[in-house]
């Protein structure tokens, strides 16, 4: 069996991918697993109290010093067995912020190698294809040196196949991971409440005048509250502004309703501090709250049930991990209708809209409709199920293994003709709406083909690092079902492209 070894931050470094990452690992249930990440003074984000695990390796110098010897020091550390390793990278700008030294190491690496993209685009106009520009360029150099890449949402998918068809083979659409919280989405709003203001008023770090103000306001206990909030990193980004301006309009569409917009988080870096200062120096309103404290990962998903509706309206909406758990809180989001943000939140049956102000009058209409409200839950529950943990750590491995032991079976040059024309067409004609479960992922079953015997990991420096930049061939492995799935998407049958 394949043993997948993530490469990326990793708690207790605090950031997106590395609380993702450590949400998948969570649900391996096979020991063959470990992390090689960033060394934890140098990467340059706060620590979590997470305690440390043996099954991870802190010892890439930092996000502008990285190399292939790296990796091959950190497997070595973790004593891994190199003739089942997959080394999986999760992939942001920020984190791997030079592109090209990113794609040396990938070509140096004589190892199976994925990718995980988490911040690709597909409506930039930057491309043809929808890609931003830096991000075809990196993928031009990337794809023939890796075994596979996985995204997020259908949208990247399609771009990604436009640009490179001759790659189709390579790309895979996994879904962000969703969580589940069966307790808390089974508690009504106002359990809900209750219990976020006694976490808030009782145990926060809460300022005590902001804590006094919950008390006065009885924002949580009114039975006439409307609450339309959003929870996460205080990040400029994130538009919260937006939030209370949302408020004010709603407010004036239901007169007789109190509608109160509640703003939790807290700030990471200067920037945010700044962002957070400007926020609460422009709330004038009492039914406004900018409540700057720190909510425990099992307070998160409570909040966020305890809201009416969950706002969001960032700038950058290629994925959410604040998304993912309000779904498995059975909470309702309503959001912006751009990227991956906009695509996740129409499959799950949310309100999005690429208008603000017509998202406004969509959320006035589900505020006035209980049974819509209900049905909205019902289908946030419904997603978050078919896009669990478990469901995705299990699509890992099911990519993985055949990765590691089948033999590439076609070689650029041996493609049927007319095989990019027909890649290229079945991106452009996909319609956003085929949902991303018919997408097959490649199959194995005894007998394996094995690959050719590897030599020993203690001759690694020679055996699993190549110093040799000329490109090869890339190779691509087919994919199960590719007639009917091409029939599916351009009406076309294959002998029709010859």
């Amino acid at each position: 069996m394949a043993s997948i070894y993530f490469v990326g931050p990793y708690p207790p470094i605090m950031c997106g991918i590395a609380t993702y990452t450590n949400y998948l690992v969570r649900e391996f249930h096979s020991e063959k697993w470990g992390v090689l990440s960033f060394d934890m003074d140098t990467y340059g984000a706060p620590l979590t109290d997470d305690a440390l695990t043996d099954r991870a390796w802190y010892g890439i110098p930092s996000r502008d010093r990285f190399s292939a010897k790296h990796i091959i020091d950190g497997l070595t550390h973790l004593n891994t067995r190199m003739d089942d390793a997959i080394l999986w990278f999760q992939h942001e700008t920020a984190i791997w912020a030079d592109p090209e030294m990113f794609t040396s190491m990938l070509q140096q690496l004589n190892l199976p190698k994925i990718v995980t993209f988490h911040t690709l685009h597909f409506q930039s106009n930057e491309t043809e294809s929808g890609l931003r520009k830096y991000q075809y360029d990196l993928l031009k150099n990337l794809l023939p040196h890796v075994d596979a890449i996985t995204v997020f949402t259908y949208g990247v998918y399609r771009s990604v196949v436009t640009a490179f068809p001759e790659y189709y083979a390579k790309i895979f659409v996994t879904k962000h991971g969703v969580h589940s919280y069966p307790e808390i989405n089974k508690l009504s709003h106002k359990e809900a409440r209750g219990k976020l203001y006694d976490f808030l008023f009782y145990e926060s770090a809460l300022d005590q005048n902001d804590k006094q103000a919950l008390y006065r306001q009885r924002i949580f206990s009114d039975p006439n509250a409307l609450l339309l909030g959003q929870t996460g990193f205080l990040c400029p980004l994130k538009h919260s502004e937006s939030l209370y301006s949302v408020r004010d309009n709603l407010q004036q569409l239901i007169p007789d309703k109190r509608i109160v917009a509640v703003r939790i988080g807290t700030a990471r870096e200067d920037s945010q501090r700044i962002y957070a200062q400007q926020l609460r120096s422009n709330i004038k309103d009492s039914n406004t709250f900018l409540l700057e404290t720190w909510l425990p990962s099992e307070m998160l998903p409570l909040a966020q049930r305890a809201f009416d509706i969950n706002f969001y309206w960032p700038d950058e909406c290629t994925q959410s991990g604040v998304i993912a758990h309000a779904l498995g809180a059975g909470a309702i989001v309503a959001g912006r209708d751009l990227e991956g943000v906009g695509e996740t939140l129409k499959e799950a049956g949310q309100i999005a809209d690429t208008d603000i102000n017509n998202l406004t009058i969509k959320i006035k209409h589900l505020l006035l409709d209980p049974e819509l409200q209900l049905r909205t839950e019902q289908k946030a529950l419904k997603y978050a199920d078919e896009f669990s943990w478990e469901s995705q750590a299990r699509r890992h491995y099911e990519l993985a293994e055949p990765i590691l032991r089948t033999i590439p079976l076609w070689e650029k040059s041996r493609l049927p003709s007319g095989i990019n024309a027909l890649a290229a067409s079945a991106a452009r004609r996909a319609e956003m709406n085929i949902p991303v479960r018919n997408q097959a992922l490649p199959r194995y079953s005894a007998p394996i083909p094995q690959r050719p015997a590897k030599p020993s990991s203690a001759d690694y420096p020679e055996n699993y690092l190549t110093t040799n930049n000329s490109t090869s061939q890339p190779s691509i492995k087919p994919r199960r079902g590719l007639r009917a799935q091409i029939y599916r998407l351009t009406g076309r049958r294959l002998h029709d492209l010859h």
